[in-house]
C-alpha cells in the first residue's frame, strides 16, 4: 500500500453503518465485513407492495421507526407498540420476482408472519400514497446467487455488485460535510439533524466539507489486507433526508437547504450529498473505526 504520508489527504473512519432492511433504520457498528456487494447483510431485505414494487420512506416515513438488530442467527426488527419480529438469517422461502426501480430482481419471500407484521405496522401510516394496498405488503430477501451489477458508466467498466442498494455497494460521507449543513440550518433558524438521515455506510473525519467529492482511490490501512475503495458517483438526494428518524415526521427544511447550495453539475443540477463508492480491492477485509484512510485528489 502506498505510504499515507505521500498522499494528498489523510482521514479516519469515524462511524460505520449497516442497513439490513432497505429504508428502515440503520445499525451503527464498530466494524463491517466487506463482501462483493458491500457491507455484509447491507440492504439484504426489502419491503414490497401488492405489485412486488419496493416500498421506502418516500411512501411510508414510518419505516424510519423500524429498528433492525443483527444477532449471529437472526435479524430482529423492533418498533414501538409491536412485538419484535425474528427472521432467521438463513431463511429462504418462496422464490419471487420483485421490482427495484426499473429492474426485476429475484428474491425470497420471508413468509406470512413477516408479511403480517408489516401489514399491521404500515396500515398505521397516515402518509401512505398507496391507499389500501397495505394488505399485501411482504418482506423479501435478496437472492444471494443473483449478481446485480452497478452501472458501468460510473465504474469505468469495473464489474461491481450490490443487493437492494439504489445502485452501489457503499455510501461515503465526510463529518465536515454534515457539520457544514448543520451550520447552515442553524443560521436559518432550524434545528440540527443527525447524520443517520443521509444513510452513509462509512463516515470519515479529517476532511474539509465535501472534500470526499474530489477524491480518487481511497487506501484504507487495515493493518493487514489491502483495501482500496473508489468514490465514483455523487449521491443524488430524494426527500428521505427530510424525515426525522425519531418521529417519522417529514418537513422540508433539510432538502430546501441542500437545494440552496448542493446542486451538482455532474448530475445535471441534481442535489447531491455524499459519494457512492465501489470496492476495488479488499473483499473479505474488515473496516473498523479509527482506521486511517489516505487518498489523492482526482479533479478529472
Amino acid at each position: 500500500m502506498p505510504n499515507a504520508s505521500n498522499r494528498d489527504v489523510s482521514a479516519r473512519i469515524a462511524r460505520l453503518f449497516v442497513y439490513p432492511v432497505k429504508s428502515c433504520a440503520g445499525v451503527e457498528v464498530q466494524e463491517i465485513l466487506l463482501t462483493a456487494t458491500g457491507p455484509e447483510l447491507d440492504r439484504a431485505w426489502m419491503v414490497v407492495d401488492a405489485q412486488g414494487a419496493f416500498v421506502t420512506q418516500r411512501e411510508h416515513p414510518r419505516l424510519a421507526l423500524v429498528h433492525p438488530r443483527l444477532t449471529p442467527d437472526e435479524l430482529v426488527l423492533s418498533t414501538p407498540g409491536m412485538r419484535d419480529l425474528h427472521i432467521a438469517l438463513d431463511l429462504m422461502k418462496q422464490p419471487v420476482s420483485v421490482k427495484l426501480w426499473d429492474y426485476e430482481v429475484p428474491a425470497f419471500d420471508m413468509g406470512d408472519e413477516a408479511a403480517q407484521w408489516f401489514i399491521d405496522f404500515l396500515s398505521k401510516s397516515e402518509n401512505s400514497s398507496r391507499g389500501s394496498s397495505h394488505n399485501a405488503y411482504r418482506l423479501v430477501r435478496f437472492d444471494p446467487a443473483y449478481r446485480r451489477a452497478s452501472n458501468p458508466k460510473w465504474t469505468d467498466g469495473v464489474r461491481v455488485f450490490n443487493q437492494f442498494n439504489d445502485g452501489f455497494p457503499l455510501l461515503l460521507l465526510g463529518e465536515a460535510s454534515h457539520a457544514q449543513l448543520n451550520e447552515r440550518l442553524a443560521v436559518a433558524g432550524h434545528t440540527s439533524v443527525g447524520i443517520e438521515r443521509f444513510r452513509p455506510n462509512v463516515v470519515l473525519s479529517g476532511l474539509h466539507p465535501h472534500e470526499e467529492d474530489l477524491l480518487g482511490v481511497l487506501y484504507v490501512d487495515t493493518g493487514g489486507e489491502e483495501v482500496m475503495l473508489k468514490p465514483v458517483k455523487p449521491c443524488p438526494r430524494c426527500p428521505i433526508p427530510n424525515v426525522d428518524p425519531l418521529t417519522a415526521r417529514s418537513s422540508p427544511e433539510v432538502g430546501d437547504m441542500l437545494q440552496s447550495y448542493r446542486q451538482d453539475a455532474r448530475l445535471d443540477g441534481a442535489v447531491t450529498f455524499g459519494m457512492n463508492t465501489i470496492i476495488l480491492r479488499g473483499i473479505g477485509a474488515i473496516l473498523r473505526l479509527g482506521q486511517t484512510v489516505s487518498a489523492d485528489f482526482d479533479f478529472e
